[in-house]
C-alpha cells in the first residue's frame, strides 16, 4: 500500500504573552507520529480540546502566526512545506470541516460548491461536476438553490463532504464530521466516509466518538495529552486485551457495552517530564516519572510505553518496581524519617 501522509515527529507550541512582556511557549501537539495509505481511513481518537483539530491546520498550512513547528509531513513521498501546502490544499487534500458554520449563510449552497470561476466555460464545467457530486451523495437539484439555514443537520454535512469532493482530492481530512447529528445522520455520514474509502482515497478522521471511529476506521490512533500513544488496527478495539497502552486498555474498558469502568484522573495540561500518563499509570516504574517514551513499532503496532508488556494487576508494588528503587530516587522525608528513628535509638542508649 503505497503511503499518501507521512507526519514525522510533529511538535507544535504556540507563543504567548503573560503579564505584560512575560513570553511563554505553550506546547499542544508533541513527536507526533503516524501515516495513511491509499484506500484506508485512521482515525485520530482524543478527547475535546486536546490538540486534534491542529494536526490537520498543520497538514493544509493553516496555523496562526505565533505556532512554531518542528517534524515534518510529506504527501507522496514529497516533503510539505508552506509553498506546497498552499499548492495542493483545495485540489489534493481537502479538509471536511467539523462546523456547519464553515458554509457562507448568505450564499446558495450550489454556489458555495462551484466557487470562483474566470468565464461561463469554466462555469458549465464546475456545474456539471457540482451536480454529478451532490446526487451521488443523495442531494437532488432543488438542493442547489437552498440556504444553509434551510438545511438539515444531515443535508449540511453531505453539502460540506462534496463540496471537498469537488476536486477530486487523494486524502480527505474530517474534522469532527458528526456532532450535533442525530443517529440517522451519524449512520449516513459513516456510509459516506467509507464510500471514500471504495474509491481508493485516504482519510484522516479526526473525532472524540470512539464509537464513530470504530464503525468507520482502519486503524484508529489514539490521543494523550498531546501525543499518539498508541496507533492499532480496530478489530483490536474489541477487546481490551488486545491493546498495549494502559490507557488505551482503560477507554475500550470504560464503554457502556464493558460495563463503565471508569478510573480516576486527568490529563495533565502542562508539559510534565516524564510520560504523560504516569501519575494515572498503573504499572508505571520509576523510569516512567522523568523520562518520555518513544513511539516504536511492536507487532503490527505503535506503541508508546516503557512497560506495555507488562500485565495490570491490582497488586502493590510489583518487584521490578522495587528493583528499580535506588539511593537517587529515595526521598528526602524518607531520610529525615530514618535520621529521626537513629537518634531516637542513641538517645535511648544513652540514658
Amino acid at each position: 500500500m503505497e503511503k499518501l501522509l507521512e507526519v514525522n515527529n510533529l511538535s507544535i507550541s504556540f507563543t504567548q504573552y503573560v503579564q505584560g512582556l512575560n513570553r511563554h511557549d505553550l506546547k499542544v501537539i508533541s513527536d507526533l507520529s503516524l501515516d495513511i495509505g491509499e484506500s484506508e481511513i485512521v482515525a485520530v481518537l482524543g478527547s475535546s480540546g486536546s490538540g486534534k483539530s491542529l494536526l490537520a491546520h498543520t497538514i493544509l498550512g493553516i496555523l496562526p502566526y505565533n505556532a512554531h513547528v518542528t517534524g515534518d509531513v510529506k504527501f507522496k513521498g514529497e516533503i510539505l512545506d508552506q509553498e506546497k501546502k498552499e499548492k495542493i490544499r483545495g485540489k489534493e487534500i481537502c479538509l471536511i470541516p467539523q462546523s456547519v458554520n464553515f458554509l457562507d449563510p448568505l450564499m446558495k449552497v450550489s454556489q458555495q460548491a462551484i466557487g470562483e470561476c474566470s468565464d461561463d466555460n469554466e462555469f458549465k464545467e464546475k456545474k456539471l461536476k457540482q451536480r454529478e457530486v451532490f446526487t451521488k451523495y443523495g442531494l437532488d437539484e432543488s438542493v442547489d438553490d437552498l440556504y444553509p439555514f434551510e438545511l438539515s443537520g444531515g443535508m449540511a454535512r453531505k453539502v460540506l463532504l462534496s463540496t471537498a469532493l469537488l476536486n477530486d482530492p487523494d486524502l480527505l481530512i474530517a474534522d469532527e464530521p458528526t456532532p450535533g447529528l442525530d443517529s440517522k445522520s451519524v449512520e449516513e455520514t459513516i456510509q459516506d466516509i467509507k464510500k471514500l474509502k471504495e474509491q481508493g482515497k485516504g482519510v484522516l478522521l479526526i473525532t472524540h466518538e470512539i464509537d464513530v471511529a470504530l464503525k468507520t476506521a482502519d486503524k484508529i490512533a489514539i490521543f494523550y495529552s498531546g501525543y499518539v500513544i498508541e496507533i492499532n488496527k480496530v478489530e483490536n478495539f474489541l477487546n481490551s486485551e488486545n491493546l498495549l497502552h494502559p490507557y488505551t486498555k482503560a477507554l475500550v474498558d470504560a464503554l457502556p457495552y464493558n460495563g463503565f469502568k471508569l478510573t480516576e484522573g486527568v490529563q495533565p495540561l502542562e508539559e510534565v517530564s516524564g510520560c504523560p500518563y504516569y501519575e494515572n499509570c498503573p504499572i508505571c516504574s520509576y523510569k516512567c516519572a522523568n523520562n518520555k517514551p518513544e513511539l516504536i513499532e511492536h507487532d503490527g503496532a505503535m506503541i508508546r510505553c516503557f512497560n506495555f508488556n507488562k500485565v495490570i494487576s491490582d497488586d502493590s508494588v510489583s518487584e521490578e518496581l522495587v528493583d528499580d528503587v535506588s539511593e537517587e530516587s529515595v526521598s528526602e522525608e524518607l531520610v529525615v524519617d530514618v535520621s529521626e528513628e537513629v537518634n531516637d535509638e542513641e538517645a535511648n542508649d544513652g540514658a
